[in-house]
């Protein structure tokens, strides 16, 4: 995209007048047709005129000049140009055009500011084959226009997007008609809907569902939790739908009530009603209303939702084209009413840096961006403080009332401060408009407000529900929350109010329902929990729940089940960790924590948490000297193992030789299997094959004796990893096959691919690459399934050596470099034999390839896949006895 103009600049926005209806009269082809050809005239003639595309909105056209002068004469040569031209069908395109001049900021190729937002609302004011020009623009051309243009003054207008008025000036021509019906501006249609000072940013999605559902209802709820924007998003769509209704849009103000029975009194004043003697009031304002078309806006009903709902319900049963839309933190509940929940902005991608662009099309990114701005004129958006506003934004929830607030302390902070300070983001976001309500102030304020309003058991179960980390099931809610004044059958209610209210969020999926709360209410509700003194009673229970839930998994990690459970455990991995993280803290809870961390040490092998489960098992081991003797070996085997696969072959040495100890001493032999097997792979890393096969050998043999087939089955798997490396392929393919049979009859699917792959390895190095990529795929598929990464790594490094070995260079490259990315993000290091066939592949490719610039173009490939899109890759190609008809250098 050319660079854009800087400085003064004039914007023009152009829009199709009642292209819905033509949309309908056309059909999708032949209106997408007039469509394209609209756009080519129009900027065709705003080329030639020194215009510059910015975008299309909607219908229409956004287009930049530097002169002011050659936007309104593009404009009107675009109007003229489209009532000359021919459309289909005898149907006449009826543009309507808007035009303003200002000072807009770039950032990241693209305009920030309010000039754009009000070149919008000059548009949408106007009529078919209207040009509209603000005030700024009409000075700067007034006696520099062609002879044959002019501007005729309309006078002041409130424009729709609620802010100060705008004198507005109309470009007239000979060739253009002249007379056109009052502007579309608010001051047109009777409503008394309040001017605001700040652009409304993105809600486009919900502006175009909230009207769609309005259509269609007599009464629409938005609900939202505290600085949602639920005020705002009502007052926009109100503006927008003015229209509609011929009797007006009347706002009805109820946050400054404090007594219910006054609610009657406010609506009718806002309709200018008075009350007369004798006279019930409600009857006064069904007579007023009767069948006129107007619409109410209830602004803020949770602490009056009774009055508000039998005054609704009274209405809406008398009043057939009367509308109501109402804002609260809590539905009515009464018959007829459509509850519609107020979203947070769309966030930036947490798993990528963003860019400067990205942000700017991100709804929470470009609120805080153009509110920075306001207060910073200097603010600019750049690749150093992206990662920060992105981060920023997202520790906020994307709630706009945090982000405003947040905005606006770039008056004494960077935005790096800020970040740094969100921990303690209740003294951070303070400092709201003076005019607003003290709840709009701040944002501790607007949670007050909703936690005020609750009963004293939601107030309970709110701030319980606190202590959890990335969500909870009710069964979670009902074991970690019942207790000290909360019965179990309690729970469920209470959990339903405080979704309700917007204070609880609900998600639900492939028939699971989890809960959750806002980062920002769960901090509110963890400071309330501190105040309240139960933090560590409620902290205590919440770790109880979590051991019972890994304790229950840990032997499911291995059978039949295990991918349901390893997935449970990674959708509670983050409450999982604030329990580890607890127990550290409270010494009486040393034990409890020693034992989480030794029941969780599987599954961080299994899904690649290496480095993590290794800190956290040796922590707990540090602080919990006093445990059990069996929860210490227990712990010190799971430690020794990650270890292993984290290159550290001293340490975990030294914690295997020390748990096998305990084991001994506690003669409990079927759990002497682990370590006894951690030492063996120890011994093969080493070269020590004779003492590496010895030690798998003890183990085979107390499998044997006490009868578990999944011990023996590892056993057999590790003997064959000696016998490949000594060059033994058919020992090591006899022991690999009675290990699958085992692995297979138990329903372990994680060492089933294990020992598949491993076949494939003995298959590849005898030359048979048919079977070997059907071994490495189905090992590949299964531990994809499992989120096993390591195994992943391990079979797609598998899968790079068939692709070498059959001259495949460049897919061998774009594998082995996906191998190595995923090792490092693991931290992790293949077995010693997949190693050195790692190598050997590696150079193979590198050799075949002859060309280094090649090879390492075909490396960055693959070390830039996602892991998903590495093992799709991996997978669709190497079809058996397709191998010798591909070109090597090219796949």
């Amino acid at each position: 995209m050319p660079k854009l103009p800087s400085g003064t600049v004039t914007f023009l926005f152009t829009d199709i007048e009642g292209s819905t209806e033509l949309l309908q009269r056309l059909g999708d082809t032949r209106y997408a047709r007039v469509l394209a050809d609209h756009y080519e005239l129009l900027r065709d003639v705003f080329g030639r005129h020194g215009g510059q595309q910015i975008s299309t909105q909607g219908d229409g056209l956004l287009v930049v000049f530097s002169r002011a002068g050659d936007g309104v004469s593009a404009a009107v040569a675009g109007q003229r140009a489209v009532l000359a031209h021919s459309w289909p069908e005898g149907m006449s395109l009826r543009v309507r055009m808007g035009l303003h001049t200002g000072e807009p900021l770039i950032m990241a190729g693209d305009y920030v500011g309010l000039d754009v937002h009000r070149a919008a609302r000059i548009c949408a004011a106007g009529h078919g084959n209207q040009i509209l020009v603000s005030m700024t623009t009409g000075g700067l051309v007034e006696g520099s226009l062609p002879p044959d243009i002019g501007l005729r003054n309309l006078g002041l207008h409130v424009l729709r997007d609620l802010r100060q008025p705008e004198k507005i000036f109309q470009a007239v021509h000979p060739d253009l008609p002249g007379e056109f019906p009052t502007l579309r501006s608010l001051d047109v249609f009777p409503n008394n809907l309040p001017r605001q000072l700040t652009s409304f940013i993105g809600r486009e999605r919900e502006i175009a569902e909230v009207k769609r559902l309005m259509s269609s209802t007599c009464m629409l709820m938005l609900t939202g939790s505290g600085g949602a924007g639920k005020t705002r998003l009502a007052l926009q769509i109100a503006a927008d739908l003015i229209e509609t209704y011929a009797d007006g849009v009347w706002l009805v103000e109820l946050a400054g009530l404090s007594k219910p029975e006054l609610v009657p009194n406010t609506v009718a004043s806002v309709l200018n009603l008075r009350e007369m003697p004798g006279r019930p009031l409600q009857t006064t304002l069904l007579d007023h209303i009767g069948r006129r078309e107007l619409l109410l806006v209830l602004d803020n009903c949770e602490h009056l939702v009774g009055a508000c709902a039998e005054l609704a319900t009274i209405l809406l049963r008398s009043c057939p084209r009367l509308r109501i839309l109402a804002t609260s933190r809590e539905p009515l509940g009464i018959s007829g009413e459509t509850v519609w929940r107020v979203p947070s902005l769309a966030l930036p991608k947490a798993s990528q840096a963003p860019t400067a662009e990205e942000l700017m099309q991100c709804e929470a990114t470009r609120l805080f961006i153009e509110r920075a701005t306001a207060v910073q004129p200097g603010f600019n958006l750049n690749p150093q403080n992206a990662g920060v506003v992105a981060a920023v934004c997202r520790r906020l929830d994307g709630i706009p009332l945090a982000i405003e607030l947040a905005a606006a302390r770039l008056r004494a902070l960077s935005v790096e401060q800020i970040g740094d300070r969100l921990d303690e983001r209740f003294r951070l976001l303070v400092g709201g408009g003076r005019t607003a309500l003290p709840r709009q102030q701040t944002l501790r304020g607007a949670l007050d407000w909703s936690y005020d309003l609750l009963p004293s058991q939601e107030r309970v179960l709110l701030r319980r529900l606190s202590v959890f980390a990335g969500g909870w099931t009710l069964e979670a809610a009902e074991a970690a929350c019942a207790g000290e004044g909360l019965e179990t059958r309690e729970i469920l209610d209470l959990l339903t109010q405080l979704v309700f209210k917007s204070l609880v969020l609900m998600d639900a999926q492939e028939g699971r329902v989890r809960y959750r709360l806002l980062e920002t209410v769960r901090q509110y509700g963890r400071d309330r929990l501190d105040e309240s003194g139960e933090t560590a009673a409620a902290l205590k229970r919440h770790l109880d729940w979590c051991l019972q839930l890994a304790e229950r998994a840990e032997p499911e990690l291995i059978g039949a089940n295990q991918t349901v459970w390893l997935d449970r455990l990674e959708v509670e991995h983050d409450n999982l960790r604030a329990a580890l993280e607890w127990s550290g803290v409270d010494e009486s809870c040393g034990d409890a924590g020693l034992r989480l961390a030794g029941a969780l040490w599987w599954f961080w092998h299994v899904h690649g948490y290496f480095s993590e489960g290794l800190v956290w098992l040796e922590s707990m081991l540090s602080r919990s000297r006093d445990a059990s003797a069996s929860a210490r070996a227990k712990a010190l085997a799971g430690a020794g193992f990650l270890a292993h696969r984290h290159g550290d072959y001293d340490g975990s040495s030294r914690l295997c030789t020390e748990s096998l100890a305990l084991y001994r001493e506690l003669g409990e032999v079927t759990s002497m299997g682990r370590p006894l097997h951690i030492l063996g792979a120890i011994a093969e890393v080493q070269g020590d094959y004779a003492r590496a096969r010895s030690l798998f050998m003890e183990s085979l043999v107390m499998g044997r004796q006490a009868g578990d087939k999944r011990r023996m089955a590892i056993a057999l798997n590790a003997v064959g990893e000696v016998a490949r490396c000594q060059d033994d392929y058919e020992a090591a393919r006899a022991s690999y096959e009675e290990s699958l049979a085992l692995s297979r009859h138990v329903g372990d699917k994680r060492h089933a691919a294990i020992v598949l792959a491993n076949l494939g390895h003995v298959a590849l190095h005898q030359g048979d690459y048919n079977a070997a990529a059907m071994l490495f795929k189905e090992a590949l598929t299964q531990a994809q399934q499992l989120a096993y990464r390591l195994g992943i790594a391990e079979y797609l490094a598998g899968l790079g050596g068939v692709a070498a070995a059959t001259g495949r260079y460049r897919r061998a490259a774009r594998l082995l470099g996906a191998v190595d990315a995923l090792l490092s993000l693991l931290s992790a290091v293949l077995e010693p034999p997949d190693r050195l066939e790692y190598v050997q592949s590696l150079a193979a490719a590198r050799a075949g390839l002859n060309d280094d610039a090649a090879f390492e173009s075909a490396w960055a490939e693959g070390q830039a896949m996602e892991v998903s899109r590495a093992v799709d890759y991996a997978l669709e190609t190497d079809a058996p006895n397709h191998f010798t008809e591909e070109d090597p250098r090219t796949n």
